[in-house]
């Protein structure tokens, strides 16, 4: 059997470490070359540098996709190096340092950074890299949003679980906007997971087991749960999906 995404150009942003790393990793398994913007290019770099030790192909660049400017850079260069783009991963978002805490003690200038991020640059890479699949009649764009937009706790994450709301509604909203030109918009929402950005906080262990006792599938959320959701969107078995959201958290906040 063939590879699912062999021969399709795929950028995946933040692709550095955590999630973004293990959607690089499996893309690159699946027949992907890829083309990973990260705002670390010697973390981008690693990544790279394992897909290739392993005959893949991949390219780091780094970026900052809350810059308009690096994102039109971003689109420019993937077609200097590959000639197109098939898929669209928006992984890279602020997560990494966030900790829980009451919902106005946030300061504006956090609030400001997390949705230039993960909101603004979003938007941004969609912005950038749409035209060139449109250009083709054919595309898969994948945004990462988060369980937490349905989480009582999300008021003790605020700014990061509404600027995942934004995505959420940029899915449904692109989905619609895009479609016509053969472009297909999905997202994924993760549970909490065990990324070293999660790993990090105050108190992961304890919020590790509150999270595993309420889910009906008792065990910790790995990178490796969510990567399969991720190749089925990119690839053609997924031809006919568009504007929906999949939550991938073992049952936690069952919908």
């Amino acid at each position: 059997m063939s590879p699912l995404l062999k021969d399709k150009v795929a950028i995946i942003t933040g692709a550095g470490r955590g999630l973004g790393r293990a959607f690089a990793l499996r893309y690159a398994d699946e027949g992907a070359r890829l083309f990973l913007p990260d705002i670390s290019l010697q973390r981008a770099e690693g990544v790279a540098d394992e897909i290739r030790a392993k005959g893949g192909e991949a390219v780091a660049v780094e970026t900052d996709i809350s810059d308009e400017n690096a994102t039109t850079k971003m689109a420019e260069e993937v077609v200097q190096h590959y000639g197109k783009v098939d898929i669209l991963l928006n992984n890279a978002a602020i997560y990494y340092g966030i900790e829980a805490k009451p919902w106005d003690t946030w300061t504006v200038e956090e609030w400001d950074r997390i949705f230039a991020v993960n909101v603004r640059g979003t938007w941004l890479c969609c912005k950038a890299v749409a035209p060139l699949m449109t250009k083709r009649s054919s595309g898969k764009i994948i945004n990462i949003t988060s369980d937490i937009i349905r989480s009582p706790d999300s008021q003790y994450f605020l700014a990061y679980a509404l600027s995942k709301v934004a995505v959420y509604t940029m899915t449904h909203s692109l989905a619609a906007a895009l479609g016509p030109s053969g472009i297909n918009v999905n997202a994924i929402a993760p549970g909490y997971t065990a990324t070293e950005a999660s790993l990090s906080q105050s108190g992961s262990e304890q919020l590790f087991e509150s999270v595993i006792a309420a889910q009906y599938i008792r065990r910790r959320e790995e990178p490796a749960d969510i990567v399969g959701t991720a190749v089925f969107l990119a690839s053609q078995e997924s031809d006919f999906i568009t504007g929906q959201l999949i939550f991938i958290n073992g049952g936690h906040l069952m919908l």
